[in-house]
């Protein structure tokens, strides 16, 4: 089966958050299965574009609007990833640093999207599968099966998955004239709430729907930005598969990324080495526990409460915790987490940024992870943390609700209802209580570590979606 997945993120080619992550593992561990998958997405600005060797295999032109554009597609030649990557070159477009935020990002991801299925469309053959991911290849399904230019591919079966419902890609009707021409009695099939709505026409026009995990299918009927009754509709072709993680690059034996390698035997010297060179670099106290918090500095992830519950933790500890956060986001709380470590040096730090060998070195070396979300559709930090015996501290949310067992419940995490100080704060008080039992943390941390969240049973569960 040949499987065509397109998305604006790939790790390590380029990546921003989970979408990343999943979109440079999946299609390797399909590759595995015995099929036959590939990644485009843009090519931009990246360290991977400049010290890697690549092919052309398609240039052409792609019109969106009154503009037309040079589209180049280049592939990977080695193989380097475990499957074959196309970056989508669009001179004027992706040629710049960054993958999101700029004002014409609308035009930069039609034109993505034009660009893949024109050369798709030239093919002598077709696809078995084309896998969309998110909203930025939302207008995929739509184009193959609207679209006069593509008409041949209209029966190649499309999948949309949805990593995040809360971003959808709206723009107004005065860009209709950017897509590839169509018959106009389907313009609905584009329209949610008086807009183009690329996530929505994904959803009505894809084959199949996934979501990263179980528990968000269920929540996004009620929590999916306007899109619930849509989702409600469509129900009766939607599936959740929970991501798996790479256990190749999440690999505490191998990681070259940490201090000491360590396994589920030897964990208890490899956290010590790992804990002492983070605490020696950021100055904290390895002798206290370790809590610690990864990832994007917004709302979604609960990080507006950061600063307070760091403060209260701390008040409260007396001193007797470290914590360390590594994250960007909302500027505001990026500065109010700075200013704690004048307040506790010695007991906190913050590193404000993207560091993806120093994430690796937190899981490998911190005792807890924080994950008060309030949206998380499946979650990945923690099952890394899990992977390197770290505990975390979840809540009961989405994906996070499906791969975290509370201790009091007979599990291996720290679960709390509410995104709210108190709940977290309560939170951290009973990690603290568990880390002075040092004999339960131990055998804790070697059950966490057999546990298997490696991506080869949810690649089968995609492949088994893609024939049904």
């Amino acid at each position: 089966m040949e499987i065509i997945h397109l998305s604006a993120e790939c790790y390590p080619v380029a990546k921003v958050g989970g979408l990343g992550d999943v979109v440079g593992a999946l299609p390797k561990y399909q590759n595995k299965l015995g099929h036959v998958a590939k990644v485009v997405m843009p090519a931009y600005n990246s360290k991977f574009l400049y010290e890697n060797e690549f092919e052309t295999v398609y240039d052409g032109w792609v019109k969106v609007g009154s503009t037309n554009y040079q589209a180049r597609i280049i592939r990977e030649k080695t193989n380097k990833l475990g499957f074959d990557i196309f970056l989508v070159h669009i001179a004027g477009l992706f040629d710049r640093d960054g993958v999101y935020g700029f004002n014409d990002d609308t035009e930069r991801f039609i034109a993505f999207q034009i660009a893949a299925l024109d050369w798709i469309a030239q093919w002598e053959h077709r696809p078995d599968v084309v896998h969309v991911h998110d909203h930025h290849a939302g207008l995929v399904p739509f184009m193959m099966s609207n679209c006069y230019q593509y008409a041949h591919l209209n029966q190649v079966p499309t999948v949309l998955s949805i990593h995040n419902a809360q971003y959808q890609g709206q723009f107004g009707w005065d860009k209709l004239h950017y897509l590839p021409a169509f018959d106009l009695i389907n313009t609905s099939k584009l329209d949610w709430a008086n807009a183009i709505n690329p996530l929505a026409a994904a959803i009505k026009c894809a084959w199949r729907v996934t979501t990263v995990s179980p528990s968000y299918l269920e929540e996004i009927s009620h929590n999916a930005n306007g899109l619930e009754a849509l989702l409600a509709q469509e129900r009766w072709k939607s599936f959740g598969v929970l991501n798996g993680i790479d256990s190749e690059v999440w690999n505490p034996q191998k990681d070259k990324m940490i201090a000491k390698s360590y396994n589920a035997r030897t964990i208890e010297s490899g956290k010590k080495a790992n804990k002492e060179e983070l605490c020696r670099v950021f100055n904290l106290d390895p002798s206290k526990p370790l809590y610690t918090f990864i990832g994007r500095l917004v709302g979604e992830k609960g990080a507006d409460l950061l600063p307070d519950i760091f403060y209260n933790a701390l008040a409260q500890s007396d001193g007797e915790i470290n914590i360390l956060v590594l994250g960007s986001g909302d500027s505001h709380v990026e500065d109010r987490l700075n200013e704690i470590t004048h307040r506790y040096p010695g007991k906190y730090n913050a590193y404000i940024g993207y560091n993806e060998a120093l994430s690796h070195q937190i899981y490998a070396g911190a005792d807890f992870l924080l994950m008060p979300s309030r949206v998380e559709p499946c979650g990945l930090n923690q099952m890394y943390a899990l992977r390197y015996g770290t505990i975390p501290i979840v809540r009961r949310i989405g994906g996070l609700k499906d791969t975290v067992i509370d201790i009091g419940d007979g599990g291996f995490g720290i679960c709390h209802d509410q995104t709210s100080v108190w709940d977290v704060n309560h939170a951290i008080g009973r990690a603290y209580e568990l880390y002075l039992d040092q004999q339960k943390m131990k055998e804790i941390r070697k059950y966490m570590m057999s546990i298997d969240h490696s991506w080869d049973n949810s690649a089968q569960q995609y492949i088994d979606i893609y024939q049904m």
